[in-house]
Order: structure tokens, then C-alpha cells, then sequence
């Protein structure tokens, strides 16, 4: 009797040399790409309200990262890119399910002892033609692509730098490097959301963790980001179909 076995998972990249070995100054080298590139994504020229600029702005922000790591080796570039399977889109869609449900009970429960700053895309998009929103719909899926390496890249180095610490288990490695690399994420929410940190700390800080286990489980960056996507348009959506057009 032939019996199929199941596929062996994924690794975590680079902490285990495969398929290659990320050096201290190396990662010190991605981690000042990611801090270019989220100055390239908040600076004020071209204007990123405009379509154009939007892209402009968002197409840096994951490309300048990914240049930074090509250059180390091309490798470490698509170490972190697999095709999708069908279970890493039941993934996606489970973990985008999972973060509005955790986000909007999170929403609530805060508002209710301080004020929130609404996302100020949601103004944009309401002032928006059909063919803008389209676009801004659009563009999000790059700028979302770099938000998704501002938090593994992160925690992949977190990780190598943890699970070389003594006394330090694997189990509590992972654990570790997803809380802490949640904070850049969170943090950088703060000019959007008018510096409000406590809205950024408990509820963008939450939803980094939660989308933040569609990378774990499938060690594939392709699926944090699909799932990123369908919850931003998700509420996105909710957001426009909710306003009560000028009479």
C-alpha cells in the first residue's frame, strides 16, 4: 500500500543559513532600507494624495527593501516568496476574517474611554471619482506588500538574533520576535492616525499581531500581504458604502 506523506513546511529564512546566511551588518544594511523607504513613503513630494503620487510612494516603499536585499543576494529576495497554494489562501482569508472581527472589537472597546482618529484614506476616497478609487484601491496592494516587509524582515532578524541567545527556546524566539516586530508597524501608523499612540499601540498594534500569523503559519510573505489586502479593502469598502451621499 503506497501512502502519501504531506509536505514538508517551510522554514523560517536565513536563521538557518538556508538559503543563505544573513551577517550582523548585513541585516543592519535591510534594516536602514526599510528606514529609506518609509521616509520615501511619508515625504510630501509628489504629492501622495494624487493617484500618481500614491503610487510613486508606494511602489518605493516595498521596492527599496527588496533592492537592498538583491543586492546582498538574490536568493534572500525570493527566500521569502512562494507560490501560493490553496492553503495558504484559506490562510488569507481566515486571518483577514480574524482581523476585522479582533480590530473592530478593539475599536469599540477603546473608543469608549478615548477618542480615535479616523484613517484619513476614508475622507480621500469618499471625495474620489470611480476611476481614483480604483486606482487607490490598486495602489494599496504595493504599499501593503512594504508594510508587510517593514514587520518579517524585522522578525526574521529578531529571530536569528534571538534563537542565538542563550537559554532562549525556539518556541519563545518566535514568540518574542512576532510581539516586538509588531512595534515598527505600529509606530509608523502614528502620522497617519495624527499621533495617536494609544489607537496605534492597542488596535494597529493588534492587527499587526494578527496578520502577522498568516506569515507564521505559512512562512510565505505572499500570504500576509493577500490577507492585509483583503482586510484594508474590506474596510475600506465598509467605509465608503457606509457614507450617506450629499443630498
Amino acid at each position: 500500500m503506497v501512502t502519501e506523506t504531506a509536505p514538508p513546511r517551510r522554514a523560517f529564512p536565513f536563521h538557518n543559513g538556508l538559503p543563505i546566511a544573513i551577517s550582523a551588518a548585513q541585516w543592519c544594511w535591510i534594516m536602514a532600507a526599510l528606514c529609506v523607504a518609509f521616509a520615501l513613503l511619508v515625504m510630501p513630494w509628489p504629492a501622495p494624495t494624487t493617484p500618481a503620487g500614491g503610487w510613486v510612494h508606494a511602489v518605493l516603499f516595498c521596492a527599496v527593501p527588496l533592492a537592498a536585499l538583491a543586492l546582498i543576494d538574490r536568493r534572500a529576495v525570493t527566500a521569502l516568496f512562494h507560490r501560493p497554494t490553496l492553503r495558504d489562501g484559506v490562510w488569507m482569508v481566515a486571518i483577514a476574517v480574524l482581523n476585522i472581527i479582533v480590530t473592530t472589537g478593539l475599536a469599540l472597546a477603546l473608543t469608549s474611554v478615548h477618542p480615535a482618529t479616523d484613517n484619513p484614506m476614508s475622507a480621500q476616497l469618499h471625495d474620489a471619482g470611480p476611476l481614483s478609487r480604483v486606482l487607490t484601491f490598486l495602489m494599496m496592494v504595493p504599499q501593503l506588500l512594504g508594510e508587510e516587509l517593514l514587520t518579517v524582515l524585522p522578525f526574521l532578524a529578531l529571530l536569528q538574533w534571538l534563537l542565538h541567545r542563550p537559554g532562549v527556546s525556539r518556541r519563545w524566539a518566535i514568540v518574542l520576535a512576532w510581539l516586538l516586530s509588531a512595534l515598527p508597524f505600529a509606530l509608523a501608523h502614528l502620522p497617519t492616525y495624527d499621533w495617536n499612540l494609544l489607537q496605534c499601540l492597542v488596535i494597529i498594534g493588534s492587527a499587526r499581531l494578527v496578520l502577522t500569523l498568516a506569515y507564521l503559519a505559512t512562512r510565505n510573505i505572499w500570504t500576509s500581504t493577500g490577507a492585509h489586502v483583503l482586510n484594508d479593502w474590506t474596510l475600506f469598502a465598509i467605509s465608503l458604502s457606509l457614507i450617506t451621499p450629499a443630498q
